[in-house]
């Protein structure tokens, strides 16, 4: 898009349309609105990585000493990585203000 041309109503979006250049993602913190935030008790990780395969945003990271924990500029707190972990290892909690 040129400066001159106006930029498309929702509407007018074609399916898979974006405004962001591609790989651009990194530029946003998508953490901001979470309310709840996961904690790994490290004790009962068995460091297996299913919070990793299953984070939709691909905001857990494997530490030095092999354990995994949630990237907090990007996670959004859905929880989906406590739900999936069996050793139910993973506590969501609130988000400090």
């Amino acid at each position: 898009m040129t400066t001159t041309q106006k930029e498309p109503g929702w509407k007018d979006l074609e399916v898979g349309f974006t405004i962001s250049q591609p790989g651009s993602g990194k530029e946003y913190k998508t953490g901001d609105w979470r309310s709840l935030r996961p904690v790994v008790e490290k004790s009962q990780c068995i460091k297996c990585g299913i919070c990793y395969i299953f984070c939709p945003d691909m905001a857990i990271l494997k530490t030095d000493d092999s354990f995994f924990e949630a990237d907090l500029y990007y996670c959004k707190g859905c929880g989906i990585c406590a739900q999936e972990c069996f050793t139910r290892c993973i506590n969501m909690v609130a988000e400090e203000e």
